[in-house]
């Protein structure tokens, strides 16, 4: 549950505040008005996927017929060609 403050409590507490929502995890409700306008939450790191989480992510995506990854293959290799070739025209 978040805690409630108002935005003038908040801006003139604001290190405290901060140093609440970083170290202890709490979270703040700002209110305006008797309004919640924003709200202050820790930022969690995210933790790095399991190789099986991704694998079932990997199972979970549509995947391409052969004709349409090979057409796309072709279609790859010829932007390729077109980009990495010399320019027609030198300014030398």
């Amino acid at each position: 549950m978040a805690t409630t403050l108002t935005v003038t409590e908040a801006a003139r507490n604001f290190s405290d505040v901060v140093n609440k929502v970083f170290y202890r995890g709490e979270s703040m409700d700002l209110t305006r008005g008797g309004k919640i306008v924003a709200r202050l939450v820790p930022v969690m790191e995210a933790e790095a996927p399991t190789g099986g989480e991704v694998w079932d992510a990997w199972q979970s995506i549509p995947h391409l017929p052969t004709e349409e990854a090979d057409a796309l293959a072709k279609d790859l290799e010829a932007g390729r060609a077109s980009v990495n070739r010399a320019p027609e025209h030198r300014w030398d």
